[in-house]
């Protein structure tokens, strides 16, 4: 993660760097014009490389992190698309000159009047591109405080499933003694009622036997 945010970091100042020289490209010309062009190509290409290496880490954090990263990346390629269309009308843009008295007159008051509309755009978008980064940091903060709670209570429930598959096999054993006892009980009873049914037997064979020889020997 702190990988993903150094590559953030550099993300933002070169995107501010290619919004800076955007607006210079309307106030330059020749030369000048042309190595502000080629820098801005490059700008861009090494953007885009940060991106897809942004890209590249979201993909290896744990899922239950990975949806804040994703909405982020997504600003930053929206960002990256309007800057590199800005550029190309940059790039084609010419000033045209009607009701003013001169050529000259009108780059004067062109360039001025260019220079602030293209520092005020310049200041929208360097505005735009901090709240984007703000509220892509709050998401991310708020998924990281999610995934936190989640795990958090997975923790707490996986404990308490181990608690209660503990209680259950406690429970399997107390069964199994109980089970066992109540058997032994069982035999206990029916050998004492087989010796009671006995010793009655006896006794009556004694009594049978008793009232038979007495009536014998009358």
């Amino acid at each position: 993660m702190d990988l993903i945010q150094d590559y953030e970091q550099q993300y933002a100042v070169l995107t501010a760097e290619i919004t800076a020289n955007i607006g210079r490209i309307g106030t330059s010309s020749g030369a000048e014009r042309n190595s502000l062009i080629a820098d801005i190509d490059r700008q861009l290409e090494e953007s885009q490389e940060l991106l897809e290496q942004i890209g590249l880490e979201i993909r290896e954090i744990p899922q239950v992190s990975r949806s804040g990263y994703t909405s982020r990346l997504n600003c930053y390629q929206a960002e990256w698309k309007r800057l590199q269309q800005e550029f190309n009308n940059a790039k084609t843009s010419r000033p045209k000159g009607i009701g003013y008295e001169s050529v000259d007159e009108f780059d004067e008051i062109g360039i001025q009047e260019d220079q602030k509309r293209r520092l005020l755009d310049n200041s929208e978008r360097l505005e735009r591109t901090g709240n984007y980064l703000k509220d892509s940091y709050r998401v991310v903060l708020e998924t990281e405080q999610i995934g936190t709670q989640v795990l958090q209570d997975l923790s707490e429930q996986r404990e308490t499933i181990q608690r209660a598959r503990g209680r259950l096999r406690e429970t399997d054993a107390e069964l199994g003694r109980s089970s066992r006892l109540l058997n032994s009980m069982i035999l206990r009873a029916l050998r004492e009622k087989i010796v009671l049914i006995s010793v009655a037997v006896a006794i009556f064979l004694v009594l049978f036997l008793s009232i038979y020889f007495s009536m014998s020997s009358d």
